[in-house]
């Protein structure tokens, strides 16, 4: 079970399924859809209250309860996905799993359950997701800015964009669950506490409300089961007809402290599977209505589930965030676009010829060859150490369109691409991509020493085979003959390659 990109590389027919799971800080959701005439028919729905995010430590631990409720679940959704092709099935983990001391002791279980590979994203990608998603399913004005708003289980979204970009991305460490954790952990609600809470809670918002303000936006929508779960109780007291407004928030707040316990919460249109989390996400709300001058917000049917398809229908045809993302980094840190495809198109005829035997998936020669293009990324910030400055960058900037395990994958192949390789190289990744980042970084070393000269003539003989760890390369002998400084550091590669698990040996004929 690689699927480490999940793009749909298998030619998607009509009637062929595709599916996306939310592992959700609240609640776990799964949407399955069919692909009908190059658009998406939703074919079935899931969802769980797992209430991720309840087990929560304050040292990044996951309470054993609530960690086999999430894998109760998954093995359910398993169930419906068992017979989807790898390729076509994305499950993504956010904020809680995001938090956790300890990802892997939790995903490589989880995995296990569901049946296929689960993806982390930072906040700013989960906002991108959440944004493509509510796009979709409501088309955009031509030269309209909209502003969209994610209030999950552990964090809230916001997102400004024009069609189906997002423009602008920021995600706040502030959910109905953990908000109602946080201000409300023991049960009582007061108008005191809650006054102090809102405070504190539009002081996040603060942090980028007024250069949202200054861009604008020509309407609002609210996207997640917390803001449809508000935008009913408006529609219940008859305060709006389902939107919500910034006279109807206040009163629905009133409404709420009236109680003065969350466990008495009574509001019209609220479900009682909701009402321990409500009072989190309307202080959340009311704070970002202040904090940006929101006047009126509609409620979007979609969310980030929706934004996954969609996503990777993109991933499988010209329009991959990915490459967009790739092609930035190269403009933005002035890569030498001709040494990079170069090593690229080496690297990329050096797995060609070992796939088959290394077991390696087009998934993973689409990251060596965003690997071949970003590895001189480093030089930017100084020669010394490049290849250590490149793989900090990789790993550490917000790149749209790639998980955290896909970055750490990236991070890993531009890291161990010359000098030594730490043993802690790989210690990010989960088990089931050891072997291709390993073996992917054997072939990226290759390419790179084959072009230390930056020679612009093609390398005239180049045969690799493979056989279990053991790579055999073949070169022409009068060309590596011609050629001292490239044999002498082929010469000493062996020894580095081993700490890679590869076993290299030349011919040359």
């Amino acid at each position: 079970m690689n699927g480490l990109l999940h793009t749909a590389r298998l030619p998607l027919q009509d009637g062929d399924l595709l599916a996306a799971v939310d592992l959700g800080s609240n609640s776990f959701h799964m949407v399955v859809s069919r692909y009908v005439l190059g658009q998406l028919r939703t074919v079935d729905r899931l969802r769980e209250t797992v209430r991720l995010a309840e087990g929560l430590d304050g040292k990044g631990g996951l309470d054993p309860a609530v960690r086999q409720r999430a894998f109760d679940c998954l093995s359910r959704f398993g169930q419906r996905v068992r017979d989807i092709p790898s390729q076509r099935v994305r499950a993504i983990a956010t904020n809680t799993v995001r938090r956790l001391k300890e990802p892997q002791a939790f995903l490589m279980p989880a995995e296990s359950a569901l049946g296929h590979a689960i993806e982390v994203v930072a906040g700013r990608e989960e906002a991108r997701l959440i944004y493509l998603g509510v796009a979709h399913a409501q088309p955009p004005k031509d030269g309209h800015l909209r502003l969209v708003m994610d209030i999950g289980g552990g964090s809230t979204e916001c997102i400004i964009g024009a069609g189906f970009e997002a423009i602008e991305r920021e995600s706040l460490q502030l959910g109905c669950v953990a908000t109602t954790r946080r201000f409300f952990g023991n049960g009582k609600l007061s108008r005191k506490r809650w006054n102090s809470a809102r405070a504190e809670v539009s002081a996040e918002f603060q942090q980028f409300s007024g250069a949202y303000r200054t861009l604008g936006w020509d309407e609002v929508l609210g996207s997640s089961g917390t803001i449809k779960a508000i935008g009913e109780i408006c529609a219940a007291m008859k305060l709006t007809k389902g939107a919500i407004s910034a006279e109807a928030l206040p009163v629905v707040r009133d409404r709420l402290l009236q109680a003065e316990r969350i466990d008495a919460i009574d509001l019209p249109g609220l479900s009682s599977e909701r009402r321990p989390v409500i009072a989190g996400g309307i202080l959340v709300l009311e704070a970002a209505f202040d904090a940006l001058g929101l006047k009126r917000m509609m409620v979007s049917k979609a969310a980030m589930r929706e934004g996954v398809l969609y996503d990777m229908l993109g991933r499988g045809g010209a329009h991959d965030p990915r490459d967009a993302s790739v092609a930035a980094l190269v403009e933005r840190y002035g890569i030498d676009r001709a040494q990079a495809a170069r090593v690229e198109a080496t690297a990329l005829r050096l797995f060609d010829q070992v796939a088959d035997h290394w077991h390696l998936e087009d998934d993973d020669r689409l990251m060596l060859a965003r690997a071949a293009r970003l590895h001189e990324l480093g030089l930017a910030i100084a020669h010394s150490q490049y290849h250590v400055h490149g793989a900090y960058v990789i790993e550490h900037s917000d790149i749209a369109g790639f998980s955290r395990q896909q970055q750490q994958f990236l991070a890993a192949l531009v890291r161990t691409h010359r000098r030594g390789i730490p043993k802690s190289a790989f210690d990010a990744l989960p088990d089931r991509l050891l072997a291709p980042v390993r073996r992917s970084a054997a072939l990226l070393r290759l390419a790179v020493l084959l072009h230390r000269a930056h020679e612009a003539d093609p390398i005239p003989t180049l045969d690799a085979r493979a056989d279990g760890n053991a790579l055999t390369l073949g070169l022409a002998r009068r060309w590596l003959e011609a050629r001292p400084l490239l044999k002498a550091d082929l010469d000493g590669e062996p020894e580095d390659m081993a700490d890679l698990g590869v076993t290299l040996d030349f011919s040359a004929n």
